[in-house]
């Protein structure tokens, strides 16, 4: 592994932050009673329903906490961002589902924006999971991390 620093991508990239505050507040808008989507209500029994809005606030919070954790932290905060991303790719492939089932080509316009929403989730998911065997391999060979600042503010 040489005597290069081992660089891991951080979340805070502005897309990410917006796109897990917007789950968040989506999520309690849809548990604070907020009218559920008819493609959502018509694929999805209520049980099920209630477990996609839970997991749009847990997606936002935990991807939110993962993200603010300061880079000294930086296991901590890439296992609560693979969280909120994990869950935040399931809510949109769920969402995305529902869209073509019930809509079928109707469904393009905004199907296409969850899916692609989805496909981000899972391929940003994908990224944590790479960079954690990183890490792994890195603590096993006496590196060092550099985390690239996105946002000042967090030394």
């Amino acid at each position: 592994m040489g005597g290069r620093p081992l660089i891991v991508a951080s979340g805070r990239h502005p897309f990410e932050v917006c796109t897990l505050l917007a789950a968040f507040i989506v999520g309690t808008a849809l548990h604070l009673g907020a009218v559920v989507p008819r493609s959502v209500s018509t694929a999805m029994p209520p049980t099920i329903q209630a477990v996609w809005a839970i997991g749009l606030i847990v997606a936002g919070l935990a991807g939110l906490a993962g993200v603010a954790v300061p880079r000294r932290r930086l296991l901590v905060g890439l296992g609560l961002e693979l969280l909120g991303i994990g869950v935040l790719g399931t809510a949109a492939t769920m969402y995305s589902i529902s869209l073509y089932a019930v809509s079928a080509e109707q469904a393009i316009v905004a199907g296409g924006f969850v899916s692609a929403l989805a496909v981000a989730s899972w391929w940003r998911w994908g990224q944590i999971i790479v960079d954690l065997r990183r890490l792994g391999r890195a603590a096993e060979a006496g590196m060092t991390v550099e985390v690239p600042l996105l946002v000042d503010g967090d030394r």
